[in-house]
């Protein structure tokens, strides 16, 4: 179930999007400025957010620019203003949609499906993750912390990505040497120990997403 993040400073906006939404399946937030919006999308993933233009204390431009630092969620804005420089400014930031006041739910709706579709078909395809502010992607080889490219060694990448390809499931040192490493396990479980270490200090904060199994190994759980 597709949750969505609805950023409106008027209320009555933010109840007919939240009526519509729901009736259709998905849940709902709620946030009536983009300040609200930042914060909020610090603390919770959401798969697409609805936000408005012109509201108080930030901006949705802003917002959306202060959210993409560190997330990379679909945005279909809201505008009372239907100008071809806000249009092309809103694209330029990432807006993957825009909506002009007044619209009909229904036309909102059908915008918001066509843009999570579009949103998963291009996940899939790019098998890409995100954990928070940790956003991992497996087919580009790419690790990115809080918005920032993250530096591991080659050895670093595919012990990651198996761990979290796993996710949940404990693997023992010898399940690590052989599917990272590519050799059976002859007693010595130094090395998967060393690069774990080095991992985790790689990932800063987000070190704790890999836990110690002791006596056993490691799994990652975020």
């Amino acid at each position: 179930m597709a949750r969505i993040l609805i950023v409106d400073d008027e209320k009555m906006i933010r109840n007919v999007v939240k009526e519509y939404a729901e009736f259709e399946g998905y849940e709902t937030a709620e946030a009536e400025n983009g300040m609200e919006a930042v914060e909020i999308c610090r603390k919770e993933d959401f798969d697409i957010i609805v936000m408005d233009i012109m509201m108080p204390r930030l901006d949705g431009y802003s917002a959306v620019k202060e959210i993409r630092k560190t997330k990379a969620i679909p945005v279909i804005m809201l505008s009372a203003r239907g100008e071809e420089y806000d249009k092309l400014f809103g694209f330029e930031i990432g807006v993957d949609d825009y909506v002009v006041k007044p619209f009909s739910p229904k036309e909102l709706m059908a915008r918001i499906k066509a843009v999570l579709k579009r949103s998963e078909a291009k996940t899939q395809q790019m098998e890409v993750l995100r954990f928070d502010g940790l956003e991992i992607n497996l087919t580009g080889r790419e690790v990115i912390i809080d918005g920032t490219p993250a530096q591991l060694t080659p050895k670093e990448y595919d012990l990651l990505f198996y761990l979290v390809r796993n996710k949940g499931i404990a693997l023992s040192r010898e399940k690590l040497l052989e599917e990272v490493w590519g050799y059976d396990f002859y007693g010595d479980d130094r090395t998967v120990d060393t690069h774990i270490k080095m991992l985790r200090n790689s990932l800063g904060e987000y070190r704790t997403y890999i836990k110690t199994l002791r006596g056993m190994g490691y799994k990652f759980e975020a």
